[in-house]
């Protein structure tokens, strides 16, 4: 009875674990794959800058929407 209590024990350890495994993204490695990651990075910099524009002031999200934009009174 030990032996199979342990082994669910473990079985279910191991099954959770492969659920939290981290994605991977390998580095760039050429210019063009360079340059597709940075216009990535601009433009949802810049969709987190038009969502915390039209966002009103009373909106419970406007902190959680702005925070890191820069040029935005709090």
């Amino acid at each position: 009875m030990s032996r199979l209590l342990t082994l669910t024990v473990l079985l279910a350890a191991v099954a959770t674990g492969a659920c939290t495994v981290p994605v991977y993204e390998p580095e760039p490695v050429s210019v063009y794959q360079w340059e597709r990651r940075q216009q990535a990075i601009e433009r949802e910099q810049a969709e987190r800058e038009r969502l915390c524009r039209i966002t009103k002031d009373e909106d419970p999200r406007k902190d959680e929407l702005c925070r890191g934009v820069r040029g935005v009174e709090s």
